[in-house]
């Protein structure tokens, strides 16, 4: 396994719609063992594809105790209203806002092996992470779900921030992989 780069705000992959996974490959599980260590690294809850620079409809997500490989997903369910809580990107660290999603949704999507499976009525940070990444896989970021005002403050705090990312990459330092996992080969 290896730390994939994850592509910050401004870089163009991620406002691209994704494309549908077709094939389960060994590339594609070996994406996912990545995408999976890079998102632990990051101390994140759940990443897709694009923010690792991929255009595959794919997303991993680790939340309220759940680890999902989440392929080809589709929220086919909404009830409870909206509610609103905050929501972090790893595709914009240290920016934060309260984001309103739908209280429950149910998501049909694919597991690694190419099954079908669903997460009924998921709640809680799980429901809000599934809603998040599966968001990135039609190129909208948190940030389009808040108001204008909220928007525009949450843009300019990371105008100070994006320029700790040239080119719109963020490099995860091999410093922070956990101590067995030092020194793992690409």
């Amino acid at each position: 396994m290896s730390l994939l780069d994850i592509h910050v705000l401004g870089s163009p992959i991620l406002r691209q719609e994704t494309q549908v996974v077709t094939q389960i490959t060994p590339a594609l599980r070996r994406l996912v063992d990545d995408m999976f260590e890079t998102m632990e690294v990051a101390k994140g809850v759940g990443l897709a594809a694009p923010q690792v620079g991929r255009s595959e409809r794919l997303c991993v997500v680790d939340a309220d105790e759940t680890r999902l490989v989440v392929i080809n997903p589709e929220i086919v369910h909404k009830e409870g209203g909206m509610i609103r809580g905050e929501e972090g990107c790893l595709s914009m660290p240290e920016i934060y806002a309260d984001v309103e999603r739908h209280a429950r949704v149910t998501v049909r999507a694919q597991d690694i092996d190419g099954a079908w499976y669903e997460v009924e009525l998921a709640s809680g940070l799980l429901g809000r992470c599934l809603q998040h990444e599966i968001d990135h896989l039609h190129g909208r970021m948190f940030t389009d779900r808040l108001s204008l005002l909220k928007k525009r403050a949450a843009l300019k705090e990371w105008e100070y921030e994006k320029a700790k990312y040239p080119k719109n990459v963020r490099v995860l330092p091999v410093g922070d992989l956990p101590p067995e996992k030092d020194g793992a080969s690409a």
